[in-house]
């Protein structure tokens, strides 16, 4: 391949390579030319351009295929019209001379073909440039056409299309000729042409403009004969050239009028004309007027769903603001199509007829106009409804009988409403709470016109007014509870009319259906009223029969609807529930029997309609409440069901004796009845198997039905994959709603709500805008085979031993051969529909065994089986092959039989070799690839050679491209399921698929489609290989980057798709052979396609490639915005990406797109691009979520940033920002409309990951003076920078209409404040940039508090309070006041108590606001006692001067007082205190586990009712932590609630109470606490661990809590477990610090009860039993679990090891060294806590982990103190346990000296602190130590050592230490070392003179050694000083410098002389002898200074510095 990329094509490679190949390497040149011609040099372009010209021309006249005509004629064109065009003229006659020859072989017609493009490519490249030539070539084109087949026709109109684009105007004299050649083709019987001849006309109107005056109604005509029996290719292209011309029609475009003056058409002439189409079809216009009066013959619907594509076109070419204009009118017409006799002819065609009309209005209204446009369109629908309703009521109430006409008009009337309502509730949903204007404006009164629609006589249209009110319940949720009392109380007002029942009970069912949607629910005693109704309309349908049908029917509805509320509100109402069941349907046997000889046609029909409804009810149970669904109740469910089932039997007899008309009723009960049993366990009613067996397999092969009525489930049941083969890939298109109609199988699309009205409260199905239930004849179908897939699997798998298994395979062979029989007898259409129901349950029961694991039984069971599938291989409707190959890979499956399999697969190999016929080939061949497909490549392995062969055969197969498509599809099953098996054939397998993709005419697209399939299964298959650069990897690599160039290339979106997801599948492989730069744009380009499957494939291959190169894709798709810039023909690329980038585009999309899939795959694309560029990016970013934000749709408070700042940056960005806004005001082109609010949320969802990405990139982002300065630098944007942009955002959400963006607003408002609050104000010290905003801040928060707030936002308002104001932004009180209000206003709300406010949300709702407001008070009281105690703690400033302090002086004034923020949760506190232990009391009783739910309050707690138990745990969980640690500090600072000193306590009775409530506080606090910490859920926050913690340790600062936590020692015990075990599962260090401030705090607490009682002792004199007071008592046994020393060591341990492995890290970070700190103070308390006995227990423990951690820890903190509490501790003096103690400290000092032995492997050990400890050691434990050598001699070593150190500090260290040794009291101790040290010193500090100190560190030393010296001097006795001075004064001595070096020595060395001077001056006097020597030194001295005195004083602070540094000991 690489051979082919030179300029010229390279002919010596190209003869060397074989035949086959050749066409793939011309086509790889001609793609690199085609890239290469741009971009070269245009000199070295035209030196070859001859011999180039000469090449290229040359291959037209190779037989080209396809792919590679369309790049030759492409590259041809692009030569000349760089190069010279001198020859331009001979090529073209070339080409025309080819294309007039009379050759009509299929050998030449591939470059006849290529002629054609090349005329196309060069007129459209060079248009005027070839002069006058065109008549002569459109000439000679246009004859062509009228004798080409269809592929030459396609390519004639392509280059058409192409010439005329070129010309434009100049062609006018040509534009009639193209019209009267091209219109006759639009009915051609090739749907390819169809579509080329649709795509030319469409170029033609642009110029031509008879299209749209003259011939417009002939076009229209036209356009309606070519929808005829149209595919959806040809719909869409038709669509588009009808509605164009319509458009143009209507508003011309400028030039082409000024030309000729032209009458423009009316709006209401081209609706007209539009109408006729949708109403008549393409039959033409009143042909005769008897025919039309006869009402001859309904439209035929592809032309009926052409239109209504036409009629989006229409609109959207014409514009949204056109639309805004015009839509009343638009409206009219539409609903009146809709109320047209022509098209409601049956009910059906009304369905059909009503989608069309939905789908035009949904696509217009919900795409073009914006919210502010849409809300305007509501009222227009509003007015439309109103007026039919008035129509409707003069005729029903018009008793005279004068208006006969009217009766036509209400039936008319209700499509018109079901269209309208339908509309109006799809506007309100997708408005959501923005729709507000529109509910609440009186003069549109919404919600009156649509509840007067409830009373319309129709069904269909009360039941599409119930629905759309269930839309504005789910959109504005404050609207569910007044609707539903409203129609509650009508509902008991108008009982005496069968409309109102009916139409209200609707109505209510709607709106319980739609509680699921509203999270906040409703009020709990809804469900109570709505049962009490059901009840009365159920008890009194017997009274009044005009009433019966309707009350019976309303009652059932409205519990069916109940069930939807979910099992906590259903648990009510069970038994009455159970009880109404069990009284519908009769008792016994007898009953039955009885019943069926009584009553009249009428009674049967009330009781089956009531039998239905209870067992609809009963569906609805079992589906929302299986929680319920115990044995037990199953059972009383069974009792009515089984009689139901029995009762099925008797109806046909009641039918025949009663009438027909009861047909309906009882399929309603079948259809209820199979519902209900296939979502109950098969087993329960396993009795009734056979019976039930019986019944489905007659109601799906149609026994008693004489309809041909078949399933909808088969597209379901096959595989998704195979959508190709059965066309149902049109339900993926932007058109699937209307489409769906043209679907094959009966009564597809047709779903409507009137037929199945209690589908009005079930969850509707994903993807679909409404519920559409099938008619009653399919649904009943399709839900019997649903079962039969159900029951069929239990059946065969029932007791397998003995006989009876031999008649469960009996039946299954009876039925199988049942099955065959049924097929046999029927003929035609009925044999077709028999055989797709049998398909579709086969399918459905083999799902099931596969599912369960089951098998197919007996051989001849399966001989059967088989030979039914079989049968059907070769039927001739592709559908049932399809479905058989699917049954044919399922029983494989389910047998699992390597013979079976190889039987089946053998079969099909016999038969695709000797078939001749496209259906038996078609048929195997897909059965092959579904047996590869189920049982996998080891299950088919040995066949997978014969398999790939005959495929690969079958798809050369040129002469059927059907056999092609079908093969290939089968083809790519088996390499996808073969997978590494797959890799021999991949080089055969991929050569074939080129080949193809080089020659198959583009018009078969589906076999295109198959071989991306193919291609991509190919690269899975080869997989991450692909990276290799061996050379068959490279091919194969190469080969399927061709593939997907020529997929890419291809007119059909689908294939684009492919390749596009083919292209991914590479990257995902092999990144590096990906070129970005092509597909990028290319991607960008497919964002705007009109096919959802192309964007959906280029916004999933984008998500992809942003995952890992954002920035690349980023600027790629910039470029690509430039180039369209600059290039002239900016009109091919139809795009918008301006200077937002592709993000831009992306944030567009959301606004416009529906589909699910697609809208996640864009948020998931942001996200990356996010996550990668934002912080680099910021303020790009920034303005992007800006600008979508600051769209909003008025209403909101504008927010006004401050005149008064001068600053410039903000003068330029408010300029920016009018200048922004402006453009978007003048610019009225734009089609885009400002972003709807869910694309807002996810902008504001944005801006706050943009600030925890900010947070995690780089603290910088906050810290403003450091922003500011790379600001000047320009190094980088920072977040800061921005924090007034972020406010306003943050702000704009918060105040929005929008409840979710309000949500989404406050949540970044928090998460500002959270990063935001400690960021100082660098030009106003002591002040944080946050104050400025607060007034915004208090502004956003204050309309969440506003009384119809909804309870979630109002409980995320007061998080964000509480957040504020504990951020410790705001220092003034009065400042702070304005939102402390707000929370004050909501705590008066929280002590009004239960149900004081008019309710429209559920309890838990009022729950979730309530304890919101308490939580947020406890963080506030948290905070101020935080600060309060902060402020206590500080000392009082003295007042110092000097200059350097004056400013912080200054703001002693602005700091906060010290009890500021006290002072406002004050007042409050004696009612919040009430409040939060009420709280926490509920909390505790809602953790408890269920088995105690009996102990729970009956009538709920202090915030919850019993009956939203459930959901207000969840919201209990989330708010306790901080009420638990408000609750535990205000016990703390009042003792305990006992109140201030000063109150009366009023006699001793108060008292006792006060231990009680003591004790019951500790309880609560306690309980909550542990049972929390025993098992945090791991999502719980980590702030919850530490809230308790932090509680837990505030609590046992009381001592009140100290004495009951030491008087009941189990309760410490368990704590300090907890706690272990809570260590064990959270790593944080700060939550491991919190846990050891806890145990220093226990232990406390036991520590002084210990004391206590010694006292107590004392005091009783009983010295003696001391002894054994403490843990351990006389024998020192400590029992686990009820020691609490016992357990505090193991917590410990726990730390030290976690933290020093093997008690093994050197250097530790802060935190653990902290930790680890604590853990060794609290380990050394814990003897304390012993008896001597007990002690002596734990103490080898603590000594040898506290000597442990010493030697890991080379940290210099002084983590000695535990060794010195331990030596130091009373125990040491007992008598009964000297020798113990003794040896004791003995072997632990000995330890220590092993662990500080120097050892290589040590380098870094830290000496002084072993030299600290052995200190400490010697001087605490004197007494045992004295005397001990080995200990003495190990002792001298290390301070040896030490002294000789390298290092001065350890020297220094050491001399300190050994000072304080030397002058131990007990000279015992202290002589051994003085004898054994001095002498070493000695020489050390005599050494000195030698080699003078060079550092500071090493003058300390020196300086530390002379003190020792000096006091050893003191130290001596008399007789024995004057030889100790001789060795210290010669020694100071020779440290003075004489008068010659003493100017020149450095700094140090001179500190030595000054220090040793100072000491001689003060021993001198002392000891007369020195005297002389002195003096002369002194002399020396002065000498120098006076010399030196200049120096001196200008420098003094170097003089001074060693003596400051004297100053600074170490002791």
């Amino acid at each position: 391949m690489e051979l082919a990329h030179s300029l010229l094509l390279n002919e010596d490679a190209l003869a060397q390579i074989t035949e086959a190949k050749r066409p793939v390497f011309i086509f790889e040149w001609l793609r690199f030319l085609d890239k290469v011609l741009v971009a070269a040099n245009k000199v070295d372009v035209k030196e070859k351009q001859k011999k180039l010209v000469e090449q290229l021309t040359g291959l037209i006249s190779s037989a080209p295929g396809p792919p590679t005509r369309k790049l030759l004629a492409k590259n041809l064109a692009t030569l000349y019209s760089i190069g010279d065009t001198f020859t331009v003229f001979q090529t073209l006659d070339k080409c025309n001379d080819i294309i007039k020859s009379k050759d009509d072989t299929p050998a030449y017609l591939p470059t006849k073909l290529a002629a054609v493009a090349c005329v196309g490519a060069f007129y459209e490249k060079m248009g005027r440039m070839l002069g006058s030539s065109f008549p002569d070539t459109i000439n000679n084109l246009l004859k062509a056409l009228k004798s080409a087949e269809s592929q030459g026709r396609g390519e004639i109109l392509l280059s058409l299309q192409k010439v005329l684009s070129g010309l434009g105007g100049a062609a006018a004299s040509c534009h009639r000729d193209i019209y009267k050649n091209a219109r006759s083709l639009l009915t051609d019987r090739s749907m390819a042409v169809r579509c080329a001849v649709a795509k030319c006309l469409l170029e033609l109107q642009n110029e031509a403009v008879f299209m749209w005056t003259t011939e417009l109604e002939n076009v229209a005509t036209l356009c309606f004969k070519a929808l005829e029996g149209s595919n959806y290719g040809v719909r869409v292209a038709v669509a588009k050239l009808l509605g164009t011309v319509m458009a143009t029609a209507l508003m011309p475009k400028q030039a082409a009028v000024m030309r000729q003056n032209v009458k423009r058409a009316t709006l209401e002439e081209v609706l007209e004309l539009m109408a006729t189409g949708f109403l008549r079809g393409g039959s033409g216009f009143l042909k005769s007027g008897g025919e039309m009066l006869k009402g001859g013959g309904s439209v035929s619907r592809e032309v009926r769903v052409g239109v209504t594509q036409a009629y989006v076109v229409f609109v959207t070419t014409l514009g949204g603001q056109w639309l805004e204009r015009n839509f009343g009118t638009f409206l009219s017409h539409v609903l009146d199509l809709v109320s047209h006799p022509r098209a409601t002819q049956t009910h059906v065609e009304a369905v059909y007829s009503r989608r069309c009309v939905s789908f035009m209005l949904r696509a217009t209204l919900g795409g073009l106009l914006g919210e502010k446009a849409q809300i305007a369109a509501g009222k227009e629908i509003c007015q439309a409804i109103s007026k039919q309703m008035r129509a409707v009521e003069a005729v029903v109430n018009d008793i005279s009988g004068e208006n006969k006409a009217g009766a036509g008009d209400v039936s008319a009337s209700q499509h018109v409403m079901v269209c309208a309502l339908k509309e109006l509730g799809s506007l309100v949903q997708s408005l959501s709470a923005t729709a507000s204007p529109l509910i609440q404006e009186p003069s549109v009164g919404l919600l009156e016109t649509v509840t007067s629609v409830l009373l319309h006589p129709s069904m269909a249209a009360r039941l599409a007014a119930a629905w759309c009110l269930r839309c504005v319940a789910v959109a504005l949720p404050y609207q569910l509870t007044p609707l539903l009392d409203r129609c509650a109380e009508r509902i008991n007002n108008l009982k005496s009319s069968p409309e109102a029942v009916s139409g209200y009970s609707f109505a209510m069912a709607a709106l319980l259906g739609g509680v699921h949607q509203c999270p906040l629910g409703i009020p709990h005693t809804k469900g109570k009223l709505v049962v009490s109704i059901a009840e009365d309309l159920l008890r009194t349908a017997a009274q009044n029969s005009r009433l019966s049908l309707q009350r019976t029917q309303a009652g059932w509805l409205l519990l069916g609807a109940l069930m939807t509320l979910g099992p906590s509100l259903v648990r009510y109402h069970l038994p009455k529930m159970l009880l109404l069941w069990r009284n519908v349907f009769p008792r016994s046997q007898k009953e039955l029997e009885a019943e069926k000889a009584r009553g009249d046609s009428f009674t049967w029909q009330v009781t089956l309609e009531g039998r239905a409804g209870a067992l609809c009810a009963m569906r609805s149970f079992v589906a929302h409440c299986p929680e319920l669904l115990t044995e037990d109740v199953i059972r009383r469910l069974m009792t009515p069901i089984e009689c139901a089932m029995t009762m099925m039997s008797h109806v046909p007899a009641i039918i025949k004796v009663h009438g027909a008309h009861l047909k309906a009723s009882a399929a309603m009960v079948r259809l209820r009845l199979y519902d209900i049993l296939a979502l109950l366990p098969p087993k329960t009613y396993e009795g009734s198997f056979n019976a039930l067996l019986r019944e489905l397999v007659a109601e799906f092969t149609l026994t008693d039905n004489s309809a041909n009525t078949t399933t909808s489930l088969l597209r379901s049941l096959c595989h998704y994959d195979d959508s190709v083969l059965m066309g149902s890939w049109l339900q993926e298109t932007d058109h699937k709603s209307i489409e769906d109609q043209l679907q094959p199988n009966s009564a597809s699309g047709s779903g409507a709500l009137e037929h199945d009205p209690s589908s009005i409260y079930l969850r509707v199905p994903v993807g679909e805008a409404i519920p559409g239930p099938l008619p009653l004849g399919v649904s009943v179908i399709d839900a019997s085979v649903a079962l039969f897939g159900v029951v069929f699997p239990h059946v065969s798998f029932k007791h397998r031993q003995g006989a009876l298994s031999y008649c469960d395979d009996l039946m299954w062979l009876q039925m199988l051969d049942h099955f065959a029989e049924c097929i046999k007898q029927a003929k035609g259409v009925r044999q077709q529909a028999v055989q797709l129901n049998i398909f579709t349950a086969v399918l459905s029961a083999l799902k099931g065994l596969a599912e369960n694991k089951s098998t197919l039984g007996p051989e001849e069971v399966r001989k059967s089986a088989l030979a039914l599938v079989m049968g059907a291989l070769d039927n001739p409707n592709p559908i049932l092959r399809c479905a058989a190959g699917e049954a044919l890979g399922r029983m494989a499956q389910v047998v699992g039989e390597a013979t079976f399999i190889a039987r089946m697969a053998q079969t099909s190999f016999d038969k695709l070799k000797s078939a001749r016929d496209v259906v038996s080939r078609t048929g195997h061949s897909l059965a092959l690839g579904c047996l590869h497909r189920y049982v996998g490549g080891i299950g088919s392995g040995q066949h997978l050679k014969t398999s790939v062969s005959i495929l690969l055969a079958l798809a050369q197969d040129g002469s059927s491209h059907e056999v092609q498509t079908w093969a290939l599809h089968s083809l790519a099953l088996i390499v996808d399921s073969s997978g590494p098996m797959y890799r021999g054939y991949v080089e055969p397998t991929l050569s074939l698929v080129l080949t193809l993709l080089l020659t198959v005419p583009p018009s078969h697209t589906e076999v295109h489609q198959c071989l991306g399939r193919c291609l991509g299964a190919l690269i899975t298959t080869v997989g991450p290989e692909l990276q290799g650069n061996g050379a068959t990897i490279s091919t194969i690599r190469s080969s399927c980057l061709v593939g997907c160039a020529i997929m890419q290339d291809h007119s059909d979106s689908l294939v684009q798709a492919a390749a596009i997801s083919c292209l991914q599948q590479l990257h995902m492989f092999a990144p590096r052979h990906v070129n970005l730069s092509s597909l990028v744009p290319c991607l960008c380009v497919h964002l705007c396609s009109s096919h959802l499957l192309l964007r959906r494939a280029a916004v999933a291959c984008l998500r992809q490639l942003a995952q890992r190169e954002a920035a690349e894709v980023c600027e790629y798709a910039m470029s690509l915005a430039k180039r369209a810039g600059d290039s002239k023909d900016s009109t091919a690329i139809n795009l918008n990406i301006t200077e937002t980038g592709l993000e831009g585009v992306l944030f567009g999309m959301l606004d416009r797109e529906t589909d699910r899939k697609l809208c996640s795959d864009i948020h998931d694309t942001l996200g990356h691009m996010l996550s990668s560029l934002a912080v680099e990016k910021l303020s790009h970013w920034l303005k992007l979520c800006k600008d979508v934000l600051a769209a909003t749709t008025g209403g909101a408070v504008v927010f006004e940033v401050e005149k008064d700042e001068e600053d410039s940056e903000k003068k330029d960005e408010m300029d920016d920002d009018t200048m922004f806004t402006g453009l978007g005001e003048d610019d009225k082109s734009k089609p885009s409309v400002a972003p709807r609010w869910v694309t807002r949320v996810f902008a504001a969802d944005c801006l706050c990951r943009i600030i925890l990405l900010c947070e995690n990139a780089d603290k910088t982002h906050f810290d403003l003076a450091a922003a500011r300065s790379a600001q000047a630098k320009n190094v980088k944007d920072l977040l800061v920078l921005h924090l007034s942009d972020l406010i306003r955002m943050a702000f704009m959400a918060a105040t929005d209409h929008s409840n979710q963006l309000r949500m989404a607003g406050l949540q970044a408002l928090e998460d500002i404040i959270k990063k935001f609050a400690s960021v100082p104000e660098p030009e106003f010290p002591g002040h944080v940039i946050l104050e400025q905003y607060q007034a915004n801040v208090g502004a956003a928060l204050r309309p969440a508090f506003s009384p119809d707030t909804p309870s979630d936002i109002t409980a995320k308002a007061c998080q964000v309070c509480s957040t504020w104001i504990g951020s410790g932004v705001v220092s003034d009180l009065n400042d702070l006041r304005r939102v402390h209000n707000l929370l004050v206003s909501s705590l008066d709300k929280v002590q009004a108590g239960k149900g004081s406010s008019s309710q429209l949300y559920s309890e838990s709702a009022t729950t979730m606001e309530k304890l919101a407001v308490l939580k947020a008070w406890a963080e506030v009281y948290v905070v101020a006692m935080k600060i309060k105690k902060e402020a206590e703690s500080k000392p009082a400033k003295p007042v110092r001067s000097g200059d350097d302090d004056e400013d912080e002086e200054d703001l002693g004034t602005d700091v906060l007082p010290p009890d500021s923020l006290i002072t406002l949760v004050q007042p409050e506190l004696p009612s919040l205190s009430r409040l939060w232990l009420a709280m926490l009391r509920d909390y505790a009783l809602l953790t408890l586990p269920a088995e105690f739910s009996s102990q729970l309050p009956p009538d709920g707690g202090a915030f919850y009712t019993p009956e939203t138990i459930d959901t207000a745990r969840l919201h209990y969980r989330s708010s306790w932590a901080p009420v638990l640690h408000a609750v535990a500090l205000w016990l703390n600072s009042t003792g305990f609630g006992a109140g201030p000193p000063g109150l009366p306590q009023g006699g001793s009775s108060t008292i006792k109470t006060f231990e009680e409530s003591v004790k019951d506080r500790m309880h609560l606090m306690l309980g909550v606490s542990i049972e929390f910490l025993c098992f945090p859920r791991p999502e719980e926050p980590i702030e919850h661990v530490m809230s308790c913690l932090r509680a837990l340790c505030t609590l046992l600062e009381a001592p009140c809590a100290k004495t009951h936590i030491a008087d009941d020692q189990l309760l410490a015990v368990e704590l300090l477990n907890v706690l272990h075990r809570l260590l064990l599962t959270r790593d944080p260090p700060a939550v491991q610090l919190q846990v050891t401030a806890v145990v220093q705090e226990t232990i406390r607490a036991a520590h002084d009860r210990l004391q206590r009682q010694k006292t107590a002792k004392e005091e009783d004199g009983e010295k003696d039993s001391q002894a054994s007071l403490g843990e351990g008592g006389d024998t020192g046994e400590l029992i686990p679990g009820k020691s609490l020393v016992f357990a505090a060591m193991e917590l410990l341990v726990f730390i030290l090891v976690r933290h020093l492995p093997q008690l093994n890290t050197r250097r530790l970070p802060e935190e653990s060294a902290r930790l680890v700190a604590n853990a060794v103070s609290i380990l050394a308390e814990l003897p304390s806590l012993c008896s001597p006995a007990g002690s002596m227990t734990i103490l080898p423990t603590v000594l040898f982990l506290i000597t442990g951690v010493l030697k890991e820890t080379a940290v210099k903190t002084p983590d000695n103190s535990g060794i010195k509490t331990i030596i130091t501790s009373p125990i040491a003096r007992m008598e009964s346990v000297q020798t113990q103690w003794t040896s004791l400290v003995r072997s632990s000092l000995a330890s220590v000296l092993e662990y500080s032995q120097p050892d290589e492997s040590r380098p870094d050990m830290d000496e002084v602190s072993m030299l600290t400890a052995i200190t400490l050691f010697l001087l605490s434990a004197s007494s045992e130590l004295v005397g001990v050598t080995v200990l003495q001699k190990g002792c001298m070593d290390r301070f040896r050592n030490a002294l000789n150190s390298s290092d001065p500090w350890v020297q220094a260290r050491c001399y300190q230490l050994l000072l304080s040794v030397f002058q131990h009291s007990s000279r015992a101790l202290s002589t051994p070392y003085i004898h054994s040290l001095a002498p070493l010193m000695v020489e050390k500090l005599k050494a000195v003179e030698r080699s003078r100190p060079g550092t500071a560190a090493e003058l300390q030393a020196v300086q530390e050694g002379i003190r020792v010296l000096e006091n050893l001097v003191g130290m001596g006795e008399e007789q024995n000083r004057v030889q100790l001075l001789a060795l210290l004064v010669p020694t100071l001595v020779s440290y003075l410098l004489d008068e010659n070096s003493i100017s020149s020595a450095p700094q140090v060395s001179k500190g030595l002389h000054e220090f040793a001077l100072q000491n001689l001056m003060r021993i001198g006097p002392l000891y007369p002898a020195l005297k002389t020597r002195l003096e002369s030194a002194i002399r020396a001295n002065q000498a120098s200074s006076k010399a030196k005195a200049a120096a001196r004083q200008a420098q003094p602070a170097v003089q001074a510095a060693p003596t400051i540094k004297l100053k600074t000991s170490f002791f």
